[in-house]
Parts: structure tokens; C-alpha cells; sequence
């Protein structure tokens, strides 16, 4: 089946890529938006921009300290909102895509409360095995353009918080142990499945 162009999504869909670190969610959400050339926001990004510092820029703070208090977390995933917002109020018809680790209830029932009925809203939530996030994590300690700060110990206190989806929460479920290419027809799958 040809892929869709972003003329032929249905009107107003914002589709949000979640779940914990180093699960895949960037590289995937990316490469999607990407393909079909809609705007992505990521949270790591957003969260240095508010900083004032670049995407590389390496911050080793203990967990929920410097750019991680919860504070600054708060802003970040508020700028993101607001980011979208602006796109939907631009382009009702649009599509946008959200990245972002959004591993509370209450983090994404506020994207469901502000867009109620304005928009489709679906999650996409990425997980794997945890020896595949301690391999990435790895291979992220050498990249210099790595924008994500995320480490061992970060995941393990994610792990503790994370809170699984509800049964309001309209979302895919999907293990990013796979070949790019084969994630990203999976989501394109998934979404037709939903009717989207």
C-alpha cells in the first residue's frame, strides 16, 4: 500500500511518541514526521532551548536536578503543548508530532483535556527489553550528537513512574526492537487499522 502524504491525513491529528528513555521513541518519531514532512517537537530539544544551551550540550545532573527538577520539566512539556496548539490554530487540518518521555497520567490527560474535540489524539507508546535500552544507552555515551541525557540510573527512577496507559488513552503499543523501516510501516499499519 502506497504511503499517505500529509495532505491525506484526516483533519487535526496529533500523534504523541512516548514512553521511557532510550526505548527508541526520538529515532522513530523523527523519521516519521520526517517521511511525511510534518512538524516534530521533541522534549530533550525543547527542554535545552528553554535552557539556553545547545541540543548537545551534556547535562549530568542527578535525577530531577538542574534541567530535570520537576519545575523546568513542567515548562518543558507546557511549551509543547503550546507549540502544538499554535500549529492546530494555524492549520486546523494539520498533523503534528510530539516526542517526549510523557510517563505520568496526568502529563497526558492534559494534552487530552486541552484538545478535547479539536483534534484526533493517539499515543504511540515504544518500549523494549531492557538489555536493549542498556545497549543504547552504550552506544549514546559515544555519540556526540547525542541530545538525550538519559543514563541507567535515570531509567531505573522512570521506571518507578511510569504509569500505564488508561483505559481512556487511545494508544499503540509498540516494540522498537525492530529495523527502522519496520517500525515505521508498523505505525503506518496501526494507524489505518484506527481508521486514520
Amino acid at each position: 500500500m502506497p504511503q499517505q502524504s500529509k495532505d491525506e491525513w484526516p483533519s487535526g491529528l496529533l500523534l504523541v511518541f512516548f514512553g521511557m528513555i532510550a526505548t527508541g521513541k526520538s529515532y522513530l518519531a523523527s523519521a516519521w514526521a520526517e517521511q511525511y514532512g510534518l512538524p516534530y517537537y521533541n522534549s530533550d530539544r525543547v527542554r535545552k532551548e528553554l535552557a539556553g544551551i545547545t541540543p548537545q550540550a551534556k547535562q549530568q545532573e542527578e535525577v530531577d536536578q538542574g534541567i530535570y527538577t520537576p519545575a523546568f520539566s513542567r515548562r518543558t512539556y507546557d511549551t509543547l503543548l503550546d507549540l502544538a496548539d499554535k500549529h492546530f490554530q494555524a492549520d486546523p487540518r494539520g498533523c503534528v508530532v510530539l516526542d517526549g518521555s510523557y510517563q505520568s497520567q496526568q502529563e497526558r490527560e492534559l494534552l487530552r483535556d486541552h484538545f478535547g474535540d479539536q483534534v484526533r489524539l493517539l499515543f504511540v507508546h515504544c518500549f523494549c527489553g531492557e538489555e536493549v535500552v542498556k545497549r543504547r544507552l552504550a552506544e549514546r555515551i559515544k555519540d556526540t550528537d547525542a541530545v538525550s541525557d538519559g543514563r541507567w540510573d535515570i531509567y531505573l527512577a522512570q521506571k518507578k513512574r511510569f504509569q500505564p496507559v488508561t483505559a481512556e488513552e487511545e494508544v499503540i503499543e509498540l516494540d522498537t526492537d525492530a529495523p527502522l523501516q519496520q517500525l515505521l510501516r508498523q505505525v503506518d499499519q496501526r494507524l489505518r487499522e484506527r481508521g486514520v
